[in-house]
């Protein structure tokens, strides 16, 4: 009887199944020094401890998505092993901060199954949390995922989750002790604050980086993501090997920071998709659209909600004349961050 792990297919997926998922994760300082050599990341907050304390932190965290890629990259070889693609995110929330030392851990509950109309491949709603050494819950997301059936057969009867469409405002959870009343313009980089941007504006992040495949296979290792998509050349009939979306993710934020160097923390994801394949020798560059603007009850603290998305083509150029995406276009991120006053 084999020992190896095939991985999940459509079939193996119930309504209300619960997985823990293998391999905590301990985080260190090195887990940042990699982040920051992967991607032009400059966040003050997460570069410099005595910034972070002077916004009311204990030190600085780890990048928001640092804890996103480590929760995620755990449950690859239950969820995502034998998948098609990534399809979307919705109801992401971040509930509290991650520094260097805490261990993280991730379980996942299935909410929702729909086999294809092709009876080859079929559609899985998961509820991810991800958790600290405390049992803390550090965040939460949902995510859903094409994956192969092992073969043919009778499928299950659909359940589609309602899912919103935005986690509210007021539902956002500020960080303990987090205060902007004494915020550093000058060393965060740029003067704008959140009463200096409109809803409907949009920001082009100028810059780009051309992906290359030693990073990108880095970075997916790096988050233990084992999805045979981003190593193996021979699982795809192009020889290709598809970049990991949360590299271009990653890559978008970081590029973001010319324009939106203030919006310091993510603390939820509405919405996101992977509009179309990413491979080595793109050239990725960013803007950002202002979708809404909002208080919060912490001292000076902000949150803006931003579209994000990265392209090969120009800036504010989204879907064609058919509502599609257009070909150039990668990523598409709607989430909430916090932003200065």
């Amino acid at each position: 009887m084999s020992k190896t792990n095939p991985g999940h297919f459509f079939e193996d997926y119930a309504v209300g199944d619960v997985i823990t998922h293998a391999v905590p994760r301990t985080i260190s300082g090195g887990e940042r020094a990699l982040y920051h050599a992967l991607y032009p990341a400059r966040g003050a907050l997460y570069s410099s401890d005595e910034f972070a304390q002077t916004c009311g932190l204990l030190a600085s965290p780890v990048d928001d998505l640092i804890t996103f890629h480590t929760v995620f990259g755990k449950t690859v070889p239950d969820i995502s092993l034998n998948a098609v693609a990534n399809l979307g995110y919705a109801e992401g929330r971040w509930l509290r901060p991650v520094y260097a030392g805490d261990t993280l851990t991730s379980r996942s509950e299935v909410i929702g199954v729909k086999q294809n109309s092709n009876g080859k491949s079929g559609v899985v709603w998961v509820r991810t949390t991800g958790r600290n050494q405390r049992g803390d819950d550090v965040l939460t997301y949902v995510r859903w995922v094409m994956v192969r059936k092992r073969g043919e057969g009778e499928a299950p009867e659909a359940v589609i989750p309602t899912l919103a469409d935005a986690v509210a405002p007021g539902d956002l959870v500020i960080p303990d002790g987090l205060s902007f009343a004494e915020y550093d313009f000058t060393l965060a980089g740029e003067p704008h604050r959140l009463g200096d941007y409109q809803v409907g504006e949009i920001i082009d992040h100028v810059d780009g980086v051309t992906v290359e495949e030693a990073e990108h296979m880095l970075a997916t290792r790096l988050w233990q993501n084992t999805a045979k998509v981003h190593f193996d050349a021979t699982h795809r009939p192009d020889g290709k090997r598809l970049i990991y979306g949360g590299h271009v993710i990653s890559l978008a934020r970081a590029l973001s920071f010319n324009g939106l160097a203030n919006a310091q923390m993510i603390v939820a994801l509405n919405a996101g998709a992977h509009a179309n394949p990413c491979f080595a020798g793109d050239t990725v560059r960013a803007w950002s659209e202002v979708l809404e603007i909002a208080e919060t009850n912490a001292p000076g603290v902000g949150a803006i909600r931003l579209r994000l998305v990265a392209t090969k083509g120009a800036a504010g150029a989204l879907r064609g004349d058919d509502g599609k995406y257009l070909p150039d276009v990668l990523l598409d991120l709607d989430y909430w961050a916090l932003m200065p006053t």
